[in-house]
């Protein structure tokens, strides 16, 4: 089974490819310019494992949450690469990438959703994957939901830029954070390959981004 995967939720842009197992994958630091820099990350990784698009199971994309033109520039190129190639498509929670990324059997996620806010969600590795503790939620950092018992690991911009609001929150429930770590599209097809074989892909035009927030942007006068 090969599988190509992308993400555009944040600053960095990534694509990545499931070969039988392996896992190959480039990212970038590349602020607004993802329109710019995903196609030819995607044709070079491509051309280095000598496959076409037709060649490939899948396309599996970051579906979110996250940035709002991001997540949406990810949707669309997954849905427009793989109309063009006939292939599904599955979109992988962003923030279930990031428990994916931290090796921690018990995570707290969370990205900066800006304006005061974060994406948060928590989860347990178990032998078939991850189990939902807390869904994907946007609320404020003094305000996230508790987590059952100890041993958690939080990751994640969300803690990065609200650390000590997060840290008294969970007080003794936290073994550590881990700083720096973003949704990466190698974590994403890492979840989004059992989907696929297990015949979860879905057609393109059904593909979806998973926003959260409805409003992106305060009025001036609510700032």
């Amino acid at each position: 089974m090969k599988i190509l995967a992308l993400d555009t939720s944040s600053e960095h842009c990534s694509v990545a490819l499931w070969l039988d197992g392996e896992v190959r994958g480039r990212d970038a630091l590349c602020g607004q310019r993802h329109t710019e820099v995903a196609l030819p990350m995607v044709d070079a990784l491509l051309a280095e494992a000598g496959l076409r698009l037709s060649d490939l199971s899948g396309i599996a994309f970051g579906a979110g949450p996250g940035s709002f033109t991001g997540l949406r520039i990810a949707c669309g190129l997954a849905q427009g690469l793989a109309f063009g190639a006939g292939l599904p498509v599955v979109g992988v929670s962003t923030l279930e990438a990031l428990a994916q990324a931290s090796g921690a059997h018990r995570v707290i996620a969370c990205v900066d959703a800006r304006i005061g806010e974060i994406y948060h969600a928590a989860y347990q590795r178990e032998a078939r994957g991850w189990r939902i503790m807390a869904p994907a939620m946007l609320c404020r950092p003094e305000q996230a939901p508790e987590v059952p018992g100890a041993g958690w690991t939080g990751c994640g911009s969300g803690f990065d830029a609200y650390g000590d609001t997060l840290r008294q929150r969970y007080g003794g429930c936290l073994d550590g954070v881990l700083h720096g770590l973003y949704p990466r599209a190698q974590d994403i097809v890492e979840l989004a390959a059992p989907r696929f074989a297990a015949g979860e892909g879905q057609d393109p035009a059904e593909a979806l981004p998973i926003y959260l927030r409805d409003k992106v942007a305060l009025k001036e006068s609510e700032r």
